[in-house]
């Protein structure tokens, strides 16, 4: 039977090898037909509460097996898994969850204080389903044990919506991005091999939030090839390297923040890893980084560029080219070249026309992997994606002489901060409430372990007064915290040019001095 749906993943292995792990959580290991019965039974809740094929229902919890039966249950229904961010705060969660349409929302213990803060405004959702004991809400145990083991066989095509992630928006509001069989199967099964995922001994480490496409859809990559997926809950540096080696993970994806933090654990380098393939990107990465990562880990390492829109990675640095030594030493700086099923060009930003190589422009992609469009936005996607079906990625770059891209600053203004995207627009949005702030420019600058984090550039109204601190616990009232600004700097008056822009790229030069690249 050949894989080309969510829901043949788990239909085929739990016929195939019923009784292998598949996932590794802990204590606990969980076999492909147990898996397969607790999704079936999952399915079944979600018809008994009205869900039928291509409605929405909404997942808030940190990793979990629980959501691999979600993941498979609600594919099976040809239904659509909303995975919200849990990092939000309450009102940025609410927004998702109603502009998605959420009929089911099923909640992490962690997280009922935040849902029961937004419950009266959950305008479509007719049952929260609690991970855990809740005074008003059923478990969700008991919510799907009352249901039969039984496949719905809702058919799925190609073209189906099977997931929708949401990243965030230039305009302050977090955009649904739909994503359909078709894309995930016309990259998982291409990269298998030099991800590491067709080995029959495939090991596959998932640490990334399943609410990213680096989390979710990496872990669907491994299971697509029937891996044992060793499962973290939340990223812990030394508890990872511990997983690594009693686990025998063969391959795994990390950002760079968590490759700096693993290779500064105290006798990291010293340790022996079976991991074959590390793959790695999401954000900018220094050489000192990738070097430590490299000299701790001793394997293969493959650099991934992509975005959510595209389903992930469409370009690839191989293990061949991280040759820190050698004499393509500054292949490092690049992003590889794209895969043989990806189109990609650089666009010159006033003409449209394409680029010579070494000359920069934005990047545009089209590919069977690019999104099928944002959720009930046709205004963003028309903006996004051509007539054509060139997918603007907002990204500048350029391509060299051999074919590789280059990444060098980003067209809009989106801060990437420890793979999380954060659009100034969003926070400035937020601080512009504030009764001491006149204006206010939100930019990103350089950070060791993060990439870039948030700055805040600050003009106070006369006579009021507010300090770096007040602001910034100003905006963890409003915002997810890592959309909040980590440094303030108060100015007189923000730089504009003669039409009244601010002139962000005057703001960011002083910090970005010295540093070749400004994105991953």
């Amino acid at each position: 039977m050949t894989i080309s749906t969510c829901a043949d993943i788990i239909r085929t292995y739990a016929r195939e090898k019923p009784d292998a792990t598949c996932i590794v959580f802990g204590e606990r290991r969980i076999s492909w037909s147990a898996l397969h019965e607790k999704a079936k039974r999952l399915a079944q809740a979600m018809v008994s509460e009205g869900v039928g094929a291509t409605e929405h229902v909404a997942f808030i919890d940190k990793n979990g097996p629980e959501y691999f039966e979600f993941q498979f249950g609600v594919a099976m229904l040809n239904a659509v898994t909303v995975n919200v961010n849990w990092r939000l705060a309450a009102p940025e969660i609410e927004y998702t969850i109603n502009d998605s349409k959420a009929k089911v929302l099923i909640v992490g213990p962690e997280f009922y204080d935040s849902i029961e803060q937004i419950e009266k405004n959950l305008a479509t959702v007719t049952k929260i389903v609690a991970l855990g004991e809740h005074p008003r809400w059923e478990g969700y145990e008991d919510w799907c044990a009352r249901q039969p083991a039984t496949d719905p066989m809702v058919p799925s095509g190609p073209g189906d919506i099977c997931v929708q992630l949401y990243t965030s928006g230039t305009t302050g509001l977090p955009k649904g991005v739909m994503l359909t069989n078709s894309n995930l199967f016309s990259l998982l099964p291409n990269v298998s091999s030099s991800w590491g995922f067709s080995a029959p001994d495939c090991v596959n480490l998932v640490c990334m939030p399943l609410f990213h496409i680096g989390g979710a859809g990496w872990a669907l990559g491994g299971m697509l090839n029937g891996a044992v997926t060793v499962l973290i809950r939340e990223f812990v540096a030394h508890q990872v390297l511990d997983a690594l080696v009693e686990h025998n993970v063969t391959t795994a994806l990390f950002v760079p923040a968590m490759l700096g933090v693993l290779a500064m654990v105290p006798g990291a380098a010293e340790r022996i890893y079976p991991i074959r393939t590390l793959n790695y990107g999401a954000s900018p990465i220094t050489n000192e980084t990738l070097l430590a990562a490299m000299r701790t880990f001793k394997c293969d390492f493959n650099q991934v560029y992509g975005m959510t829109e595209t389903t992930g990675a469409i370009t690839q640095l191989d293990a061949a080219d991280h040759d820190p030594d050698g004499p393509r030493s500054g292949l490092l700086r690049s992003a590889g070249k794209p895969y043989s099923w990806v189109e990609a060009r650089v666009v010159d930003m006033e003409t449209g026309t394409d680029c010579r190589p070494g000359a920069v422009g934005e990047l545009w992609t089209r590919s069977p992997q690019n999104m099928l469009g944002y959720w009930a936005n046709p205004e963003a996607t028309a903006a996004t994606i051509t007539t054509e079906g060139w997918l603007k990625t907002g990204d500048a770059g350029y391509f060299d002489e051999g074919g590789y891209l280059f990444l060098t600053d980003r067209v809009k203004d989106m801060i990437v901060s420890g793979a999380e995207n954060v659009y100034p627009a969003e926070v400035e949005n937020a601080l512009a409430s504030h009764p001491a702030i006149a204006e206010v420019a939100v930019i990103g600058v350089p950070s060791e372990r993060w990439g870039e984090t948030v700055k805040a550039v600050v003009a106070l109204r006369p006579g009021q007064l507010a300090t770096a601190l007040q602001i910034i616990a100003f905006a963890k009232e409003r915002l997810a915290g890592y959309k909040c600004p980590t440094s303030v700097e108060f100015i007189d008056v923000l730089p504009r040019n003669p039409s009244g822009k601010v002139l962000k790229k005057d703001l960011r030069e002083p910090y970005w001095v010295g540093h070749e690249r400004r994105i991953n």
